[in-house]
């Protein structure tokens, strides 16, 4: 029996069932959103064109939303500035909520740029 057992465990670990990939972190460039999953598996979508739509090629499928904050702080607003005076357009992540919605409904919300 005792040669049985680990068999057996060995068995139903191969059963189980294998959870769907989930969202790991979202990046936001000007122009791009990625959506990194927990399998390494980044799926990228042009969210200017497109503010709010659907992966459908990302693993189960994912919905976004890119809200961008029209109204930054002044700390924002003149560093931007700088930025873009010395010719760094891009350089800084958009200020905006995403919220992407995985394939059973529920909701992630993930803010740009990160919190650290």
């Amino acid at each position: 029996m005792r040669k049985v057992l680990p068999f057996v465990v060995a068995l139903a670990a191969c059963a189980a069932p294998v959870a769907e990939p989930g969202v790991q972190r979202v990046r936001l460039t000007d122009t791009r959103l990625t959506l990194v999953l927990t399998d390494g598996t980044r799926c990228s979508v042009d969210w200017r064109a497109a503010p709010a739509g659907r992966m459908e090629n990302c693993g189960p499928g994912y919905g976004y939303a890119v809200t961008v904050e029209d109204n930054p702080n002044i700390l924002r607003q003149l560093v931007e500035g700088v930025v873009l005076a010395l010719g760094g357009e891009g350089v800084l992540a958009p200020m905006a909520e995403v919220v992407v919605t995985g394939p059973g409904g529920t909701d992630q919300v993930f803010v740009s740029p990160p919190e650290r």
